[in-house]
């Protein structure tokens, strides 16, 4: 396996959580890649409304539009890049999908599922051979999540478990905003 520099992916990552943030989402960005190659993207969608569309996460978003465009394309040469650790939903689409590796950048203390125990799983999910890796770029994600759970007028998770844990964390250098 050939040395990869996740920081390039990330990136792009970053951007559509960015994107999502200007939005007025919860800031998760999503890119697939292919042999170095971003081949689908997504963002986080529907977390603004009164009751939060918990469907539209953004490895989803990413997934569904990787289907569109590349629907016979060898899943386990794609690399998934979020800015956040996946959800318990959105591993068990990834490995559904036979994605070959997750890149995330900050920890979901609340609900991020990577650091699950699949032993105790079905076969499905216990034999899946997914890669995992992260942090990557830790310190500008959380530079977005920090801004997102600042704002006033944010209702979204606000008090929760990751709002608090996220507002507590050090000001990364970069952070300039907050």
């Amino acid at each position: 396996m050939r040395n990869i520099d996740h920081t390039v992916f990330m990136r792009s990552a970053l951007e559509q959580a960015r994107q999502a943030l200007e939005e007025g989402e919860f800031p998760v960005g999503c890119v697939l890649v292919h042999r170095g190659t971003v081949i689908a993207d997504g963002r986080r969608a529907g977390s603004g409304r009164r009751q939060p569309d918990e469907l539209s996460h953004a490895e989803i978003v990413a997934l569904r539009n990787l289907s569109r465009l590349a629907p016979d394309m060898a899943r386990e040469e794609v690399t998934l890049y979020s800015t956040m650790e996946p959800c318990m939903m959105c591993l068990g689409a990834v490995m559904l999908n036979r994605i070959g590796t997750v890149v995330w950048a900050y920890e979901d203390v609340m609900g991020g599922a990577t650091g699950f125990p699949r032993r105790h799983l079905t076969p499905l999910y216990r034999d899946n051979p997914l890669r995992i890796i992260g942090p990557v770029l830790r310190e500008e994600s959380l530079a977005l999540f920090r801004t997102f759970f600042s704002r006033p007028d944010n209702a979204y998770w606000r008090g929760s478990l990751l709002a608090r844990y996220t507002l507590q964390q050090p000001c990364p250098a970069a952070d300039g905003a907050n």
